[in-house]
């Protein structure tokens, strides 16, 4: 969802690339119908892992798989990569609701991200 987020409302700060350390190998059908009913498009989002590649073109990596650092406790990430946190539910197998609340936050983030780049400028 954040990758969708971003593509739209931030695309003139943020190039997004979304991947995972487990991803599960498809799109949700509830995330898709999340998005579309917010207004974002779902169209080129897949479901991939986090690669070398990835990584070494990242600026700054978004972690939004759990806790203080887990990303990097994972021993994955290159020395030096600038990494913001942020506590995001994962909504797979929940109910539109939860859907909702979560894209919700996302777009909440992604904003805020938005603007202090663009303050950065």
């Amino acid at each position: 969802m954040a990758e969708a987020v971003a593509r739209q409302d931030a695309s003139d700060v943020i190039q997004p690339v979304s991947a995972g350390l487990s991803p599960l190998g498809h799109i949700e059908r509830m995330t898709i119908h999340t998005l579309a009913c917010n207004g974002y498009s779902s169209k080129g989002l897949r479901s991939k892992a986090v690669t070398a590649q990835i990584l070494r073109s990242a600026e700054l990596l978004v972690n939004m798989s759990g806790g203080p650092n887990s990303v990097l406790e994972a021993g994955i990430f290159p020395d030096g990569l600038k990494v913001e946190e942020w506590r995001v539910q994962d909504p797979y197998g929940a109910d539109e609701s939860i859907y909702q609340k979560i894209l919700d936050d996302i777009v909440e983030r992604v904003s805020g991200l938005a603007d202090r780049l663009r303050e950065q400028r």
